[in-house]
């Protein structure tokens, strides 16, 4: 941790309908206990934008993976890390902007409002992370 104050919490999920939602609200939860438990305020807008990056990660896991998947939330000062590991070894490809595209803009969301985004193959499947700054 290097002397930095880290609090994480994990949820496993199966992929069931509504499991964005589930997701959602894990992760609302997870952000009000840090607020509670360790001081550590995260704005609306900070807020708006880990809640969006979870249910797009956990949308795609549910679509493409056969399941389950495990959902990772880090906070630290200064940053949110949210992290998604799923059974499907195909990693995404990041496309560009495309306004004509219908659909399939979830991973573009997700680059544009995090500060660093990692897809890399895992034993069993793929992890996908996403660091969103705070400030």
């Amino acid at each position: 941790m290097n002397g930095r104050l880290s609090v994480t919490d994990a949820a496993a999920f199966d992929g069931r309908p509504g499991t964005a939602a589930v997701a959602r609200d894990f992760a609302s939860e997870f952000l009000a206990r840090a607020s509670v438990e360790h001081a550590m305020e995260v704005d609306d807008r900070a807020t708006g934008a880990v809640l969006l990056v979870v249910s797009e990660l956990i949308t795609n896991a549910g679509k493409y993976a056969p399941g389950p998947f495990l959902l990772e939330l880090e906070l630290t000062v200064g940053t949110a890390r949210v992290t998604v590991w799923d059974t499907d070894p195909v990693l995404p490809v990041p496309r560009e902007a495309d306004p004509e595209r219908i659909g399939q803009h979830g991973l573009e969301i997700v680059r544009a409002l995090s500060l660093g985004l990692e897809i890399d193959q895992r034993a069993g499947g793929k992890r996908i992370s996403a660091l969103i700054g705070l400030a």
